[in-house]
């Protein structure tokens, strides 16, 4: 897993409560035990036509918001099934950080677990932030884990909390298997004493 510390990037907006796993990624692609190459079916009944097009008319589409790697949406994301290919898709298609005032409880850890930081902000700095991104073409944030806080175009902060557990592993790049192997050598000695 990519090690996260800090991050500045193009913020795209998502207003929709209560994006399900199945909106993020459909069940049609979870054929795939792979973890890479999920990023063209990421939200695939909303940015695309039935023809396979684009759709115009799902924002972020739109060509400012390419290339971003905050998403910034509503209450309750991720919710429904606890499919891991929802942070996979996220992830593959660009995005680390996610900014919203609520999520799922299983899509919350396991977003933690590959490599992207759900942040919970309040109601009201989400509803700021959808007007600021939406005023300024190529609107960007920095996120700071280590400082755990979020700078804004106009150098002003909000900060944020987040678990010191996650941050910490979010920080070294440490996934599950990340973690058991920080312990190779003690579980190479049990190994070979038990043999």
């Amino acid at each position: 897993m990519k090690p996260f510390t800090v991050l500045t990037g193009i913020v795209a907006p998502l207003e929709a409560l209560n994006v399900d796993t199945d909106q993020i990624i459909p069940k049609q692609f979870l054929k795939r035990t792979e973890r890479t190459g999920y990023e063209d079916f990421l939200f695939y009944d909303w940015r695309f036509r039935e023809d396979g097009s684009l759709n115009p008319e799902f924002e972020m589409n739109a060509e400012r918001y390419q290339g971003a790697s905050i998403l910034l949406t509503k209450d309750n994301f991720g919710c429904g099934s606890s499919r891991e290919h929802a942070p996979w898709a996220l992830e593959n298609y660009g995005f680390r950080c996610i900014l919203a005032p609520s999520y799922a409880d299983i899509f919350f850890n396991n977003s933690f677990n590959n490599g992207i930081l759900p942040i919970v902000l309040p109601g009201d700095v989400i509803e700021q932030l959808f007007r600021e991104v939406r005023a300024q073409e190529g609107y960007q944030l920095t996120i700071d884990l280590p400082n755990q806080q979020i700078v804004k175009p106009d150098d002003s902060k909000i900060p944020f909390d987040v678990h010191p557990f996650k941050k910490e592993c979010l920080i070294n790049g440490w996934d599950q298997i990340g973690l058991t192997l920080r312990h190779e050598d003690k579980i190479a000695a049990f190994e070979k004493a038990h043999e």
